[in-house]
């Protein structure tokens, strides 16, 4: 029976189970731990700066050498309900060079919170931003945001919300890598069963159905080795959002799945590094 376009129940479900999908996942994992932890040992950072009361509000933030830097917010994925910032430290290790301020970011994680819950957190991490950057060297004038897959929604719907929701300084640019933008089959797949989203939660926490910001730029990148439904979600968004934001663009890179879309960011050669570089003019 079919539950979602043409898909069935399982059909569904391994659209968006990225480790099936990647059977060697497990190397990037442990890729972006050796990296991470090699960053952890040469650069300057504060570690677990609360932006709220709740376990896992917090912030790890690399300085740059630099007052009022660029600052890069990094978002994690793991569809809402697993890892740490500290398995993305390498983010930091790939811009600490052109003088950027990184921060990486930890949010609650379902099924302790919900849809709502998690978002409500971003919310919270961007109002403290915006009060405390100067004094890590930041600029909240010029604050980019990344992230992938789950954090690349989160990222998307910081930006949807940002005239409703924020009355601050316009975020300069958005990266949002091999992200969920439309929850509905998220919330009828297997993935539901631990975040936990009624459709009434899922539609509203859908930037692809959220009213596309009046100012902001928004660069959208997939790998062309990743499923259907994941270039099926950065494509809805585009075509949602085009012609109604100052700047959109879709990258689909040649090759990369939805892990070792991740690891590209880290090599300064790469599409998707040079693309970021380009969106923060670094």
């Amino acid at each position: 029976m079919q539950i979602y376009k043409q898909y069935n129940q399982q059909e569904l479900n391994l659209q968006y189970n990225t480790r099936i999908d990647v059977p060697d996942f497990e190397t990037y994992l442990a890729k972006w731990e050796t990296l991470s932890r090699f960053a952890e040992n040469e650069l300057h950072f504060i570690k677990d700066i609360p932006y709220g009361n709740l376990h896992r509000e917090c912030l790890d933030v690399f300085p740059s050498g630099v007052a009022s830097s660029k600052t890069l917010l990094f978002i994690h994925g793991g569809y809402w309900q697993r890892f740490d910032k500290s398995l993305f430290y390498f983010i930091a290790g790939a811009f600490a060079q052109y003088g950027v301020t990184t921060v990486l970011m930890n949010y609650p994680l379902a099924p302790d919170a919900s849809m709502d819950m998690i978002v409500a957190s971003c919310k919270k991490a961007r109002h403290w931003l915006n009060d405390n950057l100067f004094s890590l060297n930041g600029d909240p004038d010029q604050l980019f945001i990344a992230g992938h897959s789950a954090g690349a929604h989160l990222a998307a719907m910081i930006l949807a919300m940002e005239k409703k929701e924020f009355n601050l300084p316009a975020i300069s640019g958005v990266c949002a890598i091999s992200g969920l933008f439309n929850l509905k089959p998220v919330q009828l797949s297997y993935i539901n069963e631990v975040v936990q989203m009624n459709k009434s939660m899922a539609v509203k926490n859908s930037p692809a159905f959220l009213m596309a910001p009046e100012s902001g730029n928004l660069l959208l990148a997939v790998g062309e080795a990743e499923t259907a439904e994941f270039k099926d979600q950065s494509n809805e968004l585009y075509c949602n959002w085009k012609n109604k934001i100052s700047s959109i663009e879709m990258l689909q890179l040649p090759g990369l799945n939805h892990f070792s879309i991740v690891d590209s960011i880290h090599d300064s050669n790469s599409l998707l590094h040079i693309a970021m570089r380009k969106l923060m003019n670094i």
